[in-house]
């Protein structure tokens, strides 16, 4: 769930087929919505050697990062201020830059905000790697070639023929466990990622999977991989993943806050589902950029973070992009040498060892990686502290400040007489994609609200009706939905159409619902649209 083409324009309909990012959000999305890859550019040079190593004194961070300007750190503010531009143009959430181990450049394009916990996606299956190698090094699991079957023998197993008894944890790490699974990285449907969805044993579906391919014999994305070593980690240390992952990754980083969803059996989720801060994902970053070490402690083995940074498995994306490589849960751009964790999305952690660079991004849309890592490495000017320059850091805190304050929409039309038709009144709309069964308006200025309630049939979705504020002066209205925030804001198009733009904000989704009124205010023509992959058309009518 990580890197997609942008979506083609196609409408669809509840019963029509799906695709790729209209199936992740179904098994994103709980809760998280009120209303419910890019082609790669060519390789550019590596890093200059001139952009540097570790320094002789490494910092680690405490309760938090110690902070620092760009220039004591060798980057340049102006270059960070066009970084900073650059995650506004491309719908970033949150970026945070650290070099040397202090933090120089941080941004919360609004309305998210600091203190929100994020959904990082696929980006939990690189810290389920991270724990199984953990739990390699005490001991609790034998090594990366131990038969993944053998962690089972309790289960009956369907298709467990020569090939999937020769399966190991390192082909579940690598994505090369030979398991028939289509979740390819691209738009077409994750047919086996949906039907994992609406199993009620998540283990037993991955497990009774057919054999594709041979162990090892190649590169297929599978976040039911990565589900069954959550199950392991779980199994042989004590029964929960997220426990374990507080005492031995999160308790001794200093990341306290987290959220993890768990499947049907109370499973921590292994492929997505992980909530973190930014500046905790950094500093799972920084473990890997110090090669497993955090404050004199070796929390994961060198050995490991070594495999990361040297992979071998080509994860097939064509000469015509720079080659991308995974191991142990990490991708990685060798050619740049860049690792990262990735997030559906765009829920990134970077990390960059030659330039002793960490980068933490939360998103709401996808973006050409290759050129977002050129942005970075553009910072970098030096191993050595560079000169203050005043006027550079004034124009990168200007930036990082605009980033926070919302941007309101372009002014809306004076409210038509129709607004006080149409409002309080319940809609029911016809059956549809994103679950909307009622939706009830209050567009009269004095105090403008929504509320709108679910199909109950649908487990994922908000059991009770949601409701809260929303602006019509082209700002956003927040509230709080459970573990969600949601925000809220909505415009005349003209006399018959309004418009309203719902963000899950820690979730990074964005919802558009277009409301077309007809018949004097008596139906209504609804739209439907989201940026993760939902299109449709769905008609209402006023309740009797």
């Amino acid at each position: 769930m990580a890197m997609h083409r942008h979506d083609k324009a196609t409408v669809q309909s509840a019963a029509a087929a799906i695709n790729r990012r209209q199936a992740t959000a179904a098994l994103l999305a709980t809760a998280a919505a009120p209303f419910a890859a890019v082609a790669q550019d060519a390789a550019a040079p590596a890093a200059s050697a001139a952009s540097t190593a570790t320094p002789a004194t490494t910092l680690w961070p405490g309760d938090d990062w110690a902070e620092s300007t760009p220039e004591a750190q060798g980057m340049d503010s102006a270059a960070l201020a066009k970084l900073i531009d650059f995650g506004a143009a491309q719908g970033m959430d949150s970026l945070l830059v650290t070099r040397h181990g202090s933090l120089v450049a941080e941004a919360f394009y609004a309305p998210y905000r600091a203190g929100l916990k994020h959904a990082v996606n696929s980006t939990t299956k690189g810290v389920v790697a991270t724990l199984t190698g953990m739990a390699i090094q005490d001991g609790l699991i034998a090594s990366r070639d131990a038969p993944v079957l053998d962690f089972f023998e309790g289960r009956k197993v369907a298709n467990a023929d020569a090939s999937k008894k020769a399966m190991t944890l390192g082909h579940l790490l690598d994505m090369t466990s030979g398991l028939s699974w289509v979740e390819p990285l691209s738009d077409a449907v994750p047919e086996t990622m949906l039907q994992l969805g609406r199993s009620r044993d998540w283990q037993g579906f991955v497990l009774d999977r057919p054999m594709a391919q041979a162990p090892g014999a190649g590169f297929n994305y599978n976040s039911g991989n990565t589900h069954l070593l959550s199950a392991i980690v779980a199994q042989k240390t004590g029964g929960s993943t997220l426990a374990y992952a507080q005492k031995r990754l999160f308790g001794p980083l200093g990341i306290t806050d987290v959220r993890w969803r768990k499947d049907p059996q109370g499973l921590e989720v292994g492929g997505w589902g992980l909530y973190l801060h930014p500046r905790d994902m950094a500093r799972i970053g920084y473990l890997y950029l110090r090669k497993g070490q955090w404050n004199g402690r070796q929390l994961l083995p060198a050995a490991w973070v070594e495999q990361v940074f040297n992979p071998v498995v080509d994860m097939g994306f064509g000469s015509a992009a720079p080659a991308f490589k995974y191991a142990n849960g990490w991708w990685s751009i060798p050619s740049k040498r860049a690792y990262f964790t990735a997030g559906f999305n765009r829920q990134l952690i970077v990390v960059l060892p030659d330039i002793d660079v960490v980068v933490a991004v939360t998103g709401r849309r996808h973006y050409p990686l290759p050129l977002f890592i050129d942005h970075i490495t553009a910072a970098v000017r030096s191993r050595e502290p560079l000169p203050a320059d005043a006027t550079a850091q004034d124009q990168l805190a200007a930036r990082i400040r605009d980033a926070g304050v919302e941007k309101p929409s372009a002014t809306p039309i004076t409210t038509p007489e129709l607004a006080a038709t149409i409002s309080r009144k319940p809609w029911l709309l016809e059956r549809n994609g994103m679950g909307i069964q009622r939706l009830v308006l209050d567009l009269t200025p004095a105090n403008p609200r929504y509320e709108v309630t679910f199909d109950s049939s649908r487990p994922e979705l908000p059991r009770e009706p949601v409701a809260g504020p929303l602006g019509l002066d082209g700002k956003y209205r927040t509230a709080p939905q459970g573990p969600a925030l949601i925000a809220i804001k909505g415009h005349w198009l003209d006399a018959q159409s309004f418009q309203l733009i719902s963000r899950s904000v820690a979730d990074g989704e964005v919802t558009v619902v277009t409301l077309k009124f007809e018949d004097g205010g008596k139906a209504v023509n609804v739209g439907l649209e989201n940026n993760w992959g939902f299109r449709g058309q769905v008609r209402g009518r006023v309740a009797e």
